[in-house]
């Protein structure tokens, strides 16, 4: 047979081997193993809302970002002195708030002259915060259910919190979580939230 004259190509077939196999596998494995990851972490550690007006002045300046700690509440608790994340009822259709929780399931809160009170005891000292103004719904007895939690802001006379009707006791299935970080801080760097 004559061979044709010309440029000619022929291509050798490759064969793939169980080691080149095994390679691929395992890159894809790490690569989803990764990307898993990634959006978990993001997920639990790394939802952020912004701070909207100055009701937590000097803990979290009004306009910095705070990322929520969405994990800390499926293995524990929400405690006396945290700073919270959450909707009021559940309302997706308005802004996270940021409050700080200070009566927990089961106490009565109340607001008297200007103070805050639980189970009929002062609740802070005298100088932690301002004295309130308008004590709101807590001028009565509020006895909180099994799953509220009662949240105020630190800087107590410019707060729409617990005292307020449109939000309330705050029920814990309406907790996103514990604000953790805050960008930026009161220096203007990155500072846990106290």
């Amino acid at each position: 047979m004559a061979r044709a004259k010309g440029l000619t190509f022929y291509h050798k077939e490759r064969k793939l081997n169980k080691e080149s196999a095994k390679g691929i596998v395992e890159l894809l494995a790490a690569t989803l193993i990764t990307v898993f990851l990634a959006f978990g972490i993001t997920y639990v550690f790394g939802s952020r809302t912004g701070v909207i007006g100055d009701s937590m002045e000097e803990a979290l300046p009004a306009s910095s970002q705070v990322l929520i700690n969405r994990f800390i509440y499926m293995i524990s608790s929400p405690k006396r002195g945290d700073v919270v994340v959450f909707l009021p009822y559940g309302n997706t259709n308005t802004h996270f708030y940021t409050k700080r929780i200070v009566a927990l399931p089961g106490e009565t809160v109340q607001i008297i002259d200007g103070r805050l009170y639980i189970d009929g005891y002062a609740a802070e000292s005298q100088d932690a915060y301002d004295y309130m103004e308008d004590a709101g719904m807590a001028a009565s007895p509020i006895v909180l259910g099994e799953k509220e939690y009662f949240v105020l802001g630190d800087n107590r006379n410019s707060s729409e919190d617990s005292r307020s009707g449109n939000i309330g006791p705050v029920n814990r299935s309406n907790i996103i979580g514990k604000a953790w970080l805050v960008i930026p801080g009161r220096d203007g760097r990155v500072s846990l939230v106290e």
